[in-house]
């Protein structure tokens, strides 16, 4: 078995040139090299587009910035293809030897074809001896079973795949929420768990879906945060307060003086790992880094919503505050998810303060 996500490096110690890029071929760095080149365009990008600030005047420069970032992607394109193909079938190696381009390929998205495979990978869920125990679960009933067909119909309701009572998608997201309260009957049926199993369906067969959930819940903290008792969701908000405080604090004392609780906005994020606040194509991004470093980009991503939108919260009253959360931050990213992972990885985040 693999070190638990949990158990990555210190991200908060500046990462330079590891002993990783001894094990890389030639193209293998000039690829870190273009990856890294096209995460400095995308800042700059960011840059221009904020010191332009919606004057008209001068914003012919941050396209031409934005547009040259694009370019070069659609060449590197084929190369990922390539590339993963590759990390797929050498896994052991890249996994072991390859670490800080492995982290940077993944950061900047799995590519769809691939997920299925890799996700798998990651969380060491390829050959699981609970899989052989799946059909018989299915022929069990479950005491959640009402509570899960309740929460079903709500689980991507927008979603093709999960639409109507007798779609495929909420066929399949049922058995897999029923086997898994049966293997584990302490958490049983858990709200909000429902958006990532739905999410492991749209890439993978219910068996392979169901193997990596129980990862999921094992090794990345998910079945704390699901139990009863709520306790580690508890904690989650309790370490995002400190980074707030010590990282925002105007935003802080802002969302202090409005009596704005860190639970009201960041509950969801922590369950449903932002699977209900932003659309799937972004979010699946998320998921991405998630698989490979842990609970730790929820923290990240959450901190750098708030470092983007600092500036128009503070003018906000609560009610504003919440129609904002609600409204305005879901889609700010749309267009461009790459410009949230890269604000998320320049987040200060110090994982032995947080174990503190």
């Amino acid at each position: 078995a693999m070190a638990s996500p949990a158990a990555s490096p210190d991200s908060s110690v500046p990462s330079g040139p590891t002993s990783d890029s001894e094990n890389l071929s030639p193209d293998e760095l000039e690829l870190l090299a273009k990856l890294e080149e096209q995460n400095r365009l995308l800042e700059a990008d960011s840059k221009s587009m904020r010191s332009v600030n919606g004057s008209r005047r001068n914003s012919g420069s941050s396209l031409v910035s934005s547009s040259s970032a694009s370019s070069n992607l659609g060449h590197l394109e084929e190369d990922t293809w390539i590339l993963w193909g590759r990390v797929v079938n050498e896994w052991d190696e890249w996994r072991k030897k390859k670490e800080k381009l492995l982290k940077e390929l993944i950061r900047k998205g799995i590519p769809h074809h691939f997920r299925a495979i890799v996700w798998q990978l990651l969380c060491s869920a390829t050959d699981m001896p609970v899989k052989n125990q799946y059909s018989e679960l299915l022929k069990m009933s479950s005491p959640c079973e009402k509570l899960i067909r309740r929460d079903i119909a709500r689980t991507y309701p927008e979603h093709e795949f999960f639409k109507g009572q007798d779609s495929l998608g909420q066929e399949v997201l049922f058995n897999v929420m029923k086997a898994y309260s049966l293997v584990d009957r302490e958490v049983g049926y858990c709200q909000g768990s429902a958006f990532i199993v739905g999410l492991l369906l749209m890439q993978m067969p219910e068996e392979e879906a169901f193997c990596v959930f129980v990862r999921l819940m094992q090794e990345y903290r998910l079945r704390e945060l699901f139990k009863p008792s709520m306790a580690e969701l508890g904690l989650c908000i309790y370490q995002f307060e400190y980074l707030l405080q010590e990282q925002l604090p105007e935003l802080n004392v802002h969302f202090r003086s409005q009596s704005f609780l860190t639970s009201m906005y960041a509950s969801s994020w922590f369950l449903t790992l932002f699977l209900t606040t932003f659309p799937l194509p972004v979010a699946t991004r998320v998921f991405d880094i998630f698989m490979y470093e842990g609970l730790e980009i929820v923290f990240r991503v959450g901190l750098a919503l708030l470092q983007f939108n600092q500036a128009e919260l503070v003018q906000l009253d609560m009610e504003g505050m919440s129609q904002f959360f609600q409204k305005v931050i879901p889609h700010q990213f749309d267009s461009c998810p790459d410009k949230l992972i890269l604000k998320a990885s320049q987040v200060k985040f110090n994982a032995k303060k947080m174990k503190r």
